[in-house]
């Protein structure tokens, strides 16, 4: 936790989350099936679980979307010729399929930054497993997940996702939390019960920009969201505000954003 000033009102410090940075790298050991260097096709729908996003390939199989469904590939690309040649547990592929899918998935949502960030659902990339990766197999795989790291059992997502951030999104898509601060809180959507919500965000640097430090970082992210929460509240006398911001890796990874949240019912 990066503490945030004390302004007009208690500023409590969000907890970094993979949630708010809308992306998952997926990790650990992988199961074996067999090769084959066929990729996958966009739309297809599956019954993800949080073990299954831990992994670095999937094989899972196919569901209809019209059945239940936690997940839904939005991207499927082939990698670069450049990295044809890496081990695929090299860091220089999650870097390039970083900036080819964080893109898509806002374009996919239909969502704006801000809308995306704040959002109860996240994405994950995979690659093909080691035995297809020996076989030629150089394509990368991008799935909305319907939640994050801190949001778990996942949600079922409907049958198509594709715009589920257009507009107004609803409620059971935005995220909330409940607890006495965002960081001690459990992120749940702003459908059910909550007393914290995430509702505006702040661009802290610009593509290129070098990381400017924690403590730039936390100053700027508090004093936009003291004035910020106060102007969603309506301008009370007095009020609650909380902020998520993140640190150098993540600003590496291509985040510019920090979150702030309001404590309301609302």
């Amino acid at each position: 936790m990066r503490p945030t000033r004390r302004r007009p009102s208690t500023a409590l410090a969000g907890l970094l989350g993979t949630l708010l940075l809308g992306g998952l790298v997926a990790c650990g050991e992988e199961r074996s099936s067999a090769a084959t260097t066929e990729p996958p096709e966009k739309g297809e729908c599956r019954l993800l679980t949080p073990e299954d996003v831990a992994r670095p390939s999937n094989g899972t199989a196919t569901v209809p979307c019209g059945d239940r469904h936690t997940a839904q590939t939005f991207e499927v690309g082939e990698l670069p010729e450049e990295l044809h040649d890496l081990e695929p547990d090299d860091p220089a592929l999650g870097t390039h399929v970083y900036g080819e899918c964080s893109s898509s998935f806002a374009g996919f949502l239909k969502g704006d930054e801000s809308a995306v960030m704040r959002s109860v659902v996240s994405w994950v990339w995979f690659r093909p497993d080691d035995a297809s990766w020996d076989a030629g197999a150089r394509w990368f795989r991008c799935d909305v997940i319907g939640g994050g790291e801190q949001l778990t059992p996942y949600r079922a997502l409907p049958k198509n996702a594709k715009g589920l951030l257009e507009g107004l999104p609803p409620d059971q898509w935005m995220v909330c939390a409940t607890g006495r601060s965002v960081q001690a809180g459990t992120k749940v959507p702003c459908s059910e019960p909550h007393t914290w919500r995430a509702v505006t965000t702040i661009k802290v640097g610009e593509p290129g920009e070098p990381y400017p430090g924690d403590d730039a970082v936390a100053e700027i992210t508090s004093d936009f969201c003291s004035d910020s929460v106060g102007a969603w509240l309506g301008y009370p006398t007095s009020y609650d505000y909380g902020s998520t911001f993140f640190g150098e890796a993540e600003w590496e990874a291509g985040n510019r954003r920090s979150v702030c949240w309001a404590r309301t019912q609302q």
